[in-house]
């Protein structure tokens, strides 16, 4: 039996690293935070996403039954669809950053299907990885058994490279970092081997992010994966500290990233007007205390209200919230 073939196992840090990257990507969702602080903005921009997409293939399953994988990619992309429609329809309506001046169904289609707007992005990108990871390891392991794990990366990165270039069907650099995940499953070197505990990696982190310039602090520069590594390395090493009653709530949140990421939109268009309200607070920090979690409960609310009412089984194919 290979290394790919092992069930993993559960990693309670992993939960807890997508729980500071999504506080992160709904932190730095809020307009007024952004602006605030846009050095910031830029290096969190650097790493959160791409841990995600890492972590993402590190987690991706390609030995499930076509029927199981078929029945995980609907139920992605459901939500994708409905929130990603609503989330264009309402940019062309609000006067956002993102705001379509006419909007027609070919827009409506190209946002869906080739270049989303908003947050929703990742869960393109992620069906998009998700397939050819499955199709090319089946097709792989049927036709060329013999094919080693590099070879196949190979085959991998040389197909993400054609939907980039070619199709524009996603970002390559996304691609990369969820290849880097798979090729640390397939190795089976170990997630917390990889990716050590360690608070010595903040040193580098910070002389990176100081001495980088700022048009290479990016995901796709050698840069950009290092900051992304060594974060990692970082907040792991954060984890062992955090105080007991903390765990049970960064669990949570880690494992129930998805309603987050699809309703914390709606929650930070909801809370701008707070910024008049502690506007005698110019660094921001009690506006972003508050808003963060009102985006963070209400969308929970949001995904509690759908399973209590049974609409998750038709909008995901399962309760929102474990």
């Amino acid at each position: 039996m290979t290394v790919h073939h092992i069930m993993q196992k559960h990693i309670p840090q992993i939960d807890f690293l997508r729980c500071v990257f999504i506080v992160l990507m709904v932190l730095f969702h809020l307009v007024y935070i952004g602006d605030s602080y846009p050095m910031a903005k830029q290096v969190v921009y650097t790493f959160h996403m791409p841990g995600f997409l890492l972590i993402s293939g590190f987690l991706s399953n390609t030995d499930k039954p076509l029927k199981a994988f078929a029945r995980q990619l609907l139920w992605l992309m459901v939500p994708y669809m409905v929130m990603e429609a609503g989330y264009t329809v309402m940019a062309s309506l609000l006067p956002i950053r993102e705001h379509i001046d006419r909007l027609t169904l070919g827009v409506l289609l190209e946002k869906l299907f080739l270049a989303p707007l908003g947050p929703y992005w990742y869960l393109h990108t992620l069906m998009v990885c998700y397939v050819v990871n499955y199709l090319l390891h089946g097709t792989m392991r049927k036709f060329f058994p013999k094919m080693g794990l590099v070879s196949q990366l190979c085959v991998m990165g040389a197909v993400f490279w054609w939907l980039s270039s070619a199709v524009h069907l996603l970002d390559f650099s996304n691609a990369l970092y969820f290849m880097a995940g798979v090729l640390v499953r397939r190795s089976g070197a170990g997630f917390l081997s990889v990716f050590r505990a360690s608070w010595l990696a903040l040193l580098p982190l910070v002389l990176l992010v100081l001495f980088t310039p700022a048009d290479s602090l990016h995901r796709f520069t050698i840069q950009g994966f290092a900051i992304t590594w060594l974060v990692m390395c970082f907040l792991l090493s954060a984890a062992q500290v955090l105080p007991l009653r903390w765990h049970a709530l960064a669990a949570y949140i880690g494992s129930n990233t998805l309603p987050i990421l699809l309703f914390s939109p709606i929650f930070t268009v909801l809370v701008k007007p707070l910024v008049g309200v502690f506007s005698f607070d110019a660094s921001g920090v009690l506006f972003a205390l508050v808003a963060v979690p009102l985006c963070i409960s209400g969308s929970f609310a949001i995904a509690w209200l759908m399973d209590k009412c049974g609409a998750s089984r038709w909008f995901s194919g399962r309760p929102l919230l474990r």
